[in-house]
């Protein structure tokens, strides 16, 4: 069986064509079904994000056009319009394109700690639906294992890379746990929603959620337990906010330094953390000339994501190293399978000459022959019906020159030590 990593994605697809092929979850069992149950592919898993759709399978006989033609029809495309587009990569370039993937090394965004828990979900879907075998199941928990070693003995996640996760991690590293602080996320756009999931994950005590449109506001609020209020409530709640982060379309400032001071009296001067990330900007500059507040406009985090990206480079080299020792790894596994599969089957053909000698001796005894004479002829014969094959095979590599063949008959039967 021959290991394969198919698919497009943001390197080589527009979004037009990489919408086109993706696959929806409730889609996935079906696609799995209709993909193993073409003779050619005995096992496979589907992995279909925003970036990327990737088909993982195993093949009886590699063939590239088998699985662009089964992509195409199943998304009923000209496979021509598909291919363009596509890249596959057979045996250990296969597990080492998934340990890259697992690994964020594939990624848009280098080092990005989602695409981990979404190959998760794509072998539990794969497994559930029972396109994976012996082979896959294996390929996966070594992914995981090896994404979780990069994580683990490399830098590759531990910088930010993206405003929402700088923006969060800067607040980390001034109040150090969060649990216990307030945040007051001004806005309901993608970087404050993705701003709120990072300080869910974080452990945030409190959250509130201002936005002009209220009724967005709470939709966000209620997926993670925070409170919505409207733009006008702010400079009701502002003294509550230990961090402050804001990304309006606001034409005007939405936070002026007269009600940041007002809330630092309140607060007793205690640390407020403010992150402006809106252009045009939604605090105003003078904000920055009070004690006791940092606050950080989005050029400001442009520089710690540059220095960070410097950061997650360094680490991909390490994280290379580990995935091509990983690679080796796991195709020592399957070369092992080829072994174990020919002893059996080498084992089973002794142990089918066992039962047809014995069989012969059985009838032997009970036609009375003499036993000593039976045993000479069990030894002979058995001798005779094991090397056989052996010998003729041997023969021919001694008129075709085929020594390596001879070098490794000596090594198999220990011929040079006797």
């Amino acid at each position: 069986m021959t290991l394969v990593a198919f698919g497009i994605n943001h390197k080589t697809a527009p979004v037009d064509i990489r919408e086109k092929v993706s696959f929806s979850p409730e889609k996935i069992p079906h696609a799995l079904k209709d993909l193993t149950s073409i003779s050619d592919f005995e096992e496979a898993a589907i992995l279909s994000t925003c970036n990327r759709t990737e088909v993982y399978c195993g093949m009886k006989e590699y063939n590239e056009h088998r699985v662009v033609e089964w992509l195409s029809d199943f998304h009923r495309l000209e496979s021509s319009k598909v291919k363009p587009y596509t890249y596959i990569h057979p045996d250990d370039n296969a597990v080492r394109h998934m340990l890259r993937v697992a690994s964020g090394l594939d990624s848009l965004v280098l080092g990005e700690p989602q695409i981990l828990g979404q190959m998760k979900t794509a072998f539990s879907a794969a497994n559930e639906a029972g396109t994976t075998g012996k082979t896959l199941n294996r390929l996966f928990q070594h992914t995981f294992k090896s994404a979780k070693q990069v994580r683990t003995d490399t830098a590759i996640g531990s910088s930010p890379v993206s405003v929402a996760f700088a923006a969060v991690s800067l607040g980390k590293q001034i109040f150090g746990d969060l649990d216990g602080k307030t945040v007051l996320l001004i806005g309901a756009g993608e970087t404050i929603e993705l701003a709120a999931r990072h300080l869910h994950e974080q452990g945030i005590g409190r959250m509130i959620i201002a936005n002009r449109t209220v009724e967005k506001a709470h939709h966000l609020a209620e997926e993670f337990g925070g409170y919505a209020i409207a733009l006008t409530e702010i400079s009701n709640h502002l003294a509550e906010a230990d961090i402050v982060i804001s990304s309006t379309a606001s034409p005007l400032p939405i936070l002026g330094k007269g009600a940041v001071e007002s809330a630092l009296k309140s607060r007793r001067h205690r640390p407020m953390f403010m992150v402006d990330i809106a252009v045009p900007r939604d605090i105003e500059a003078e904000v920055d000339d009070l004690d006791d507040v940092y606050l950080y406009t989005v050029d400001d985090l442009q520089e710690v994501i540059q220095e960070n990206m410097k950061s997650r480079l360094d680490a991909a080299k390490q994280a290379e190293e580990i995935i091509d020792t990983q690679v080796v790894h796991f195709m020592e596994w399957i070369d092992s399978q080829d072994s174990v599969s020919t002893i059996r089957a080498f084992r089973a053909q002794a142990d089918r000459t066992k039962a047809e000698m014995l069989e012969r001796t059985r009838k032997m005894l009970a036609a009375g022959e003499d036993p000593n004479h039976i045993l000479e002829v069990l030894a002979h014969q058995l001798t005779n019906k094991l090397i056989h094959s052996p010998c003729n095979q041997l023969r021919n590599a001694t008129n075709e020159q085929r020594t390596p063949l001879l070098d490794a008959a000596r090594t198999l039967y220990d011929l040079d030590n006797h």
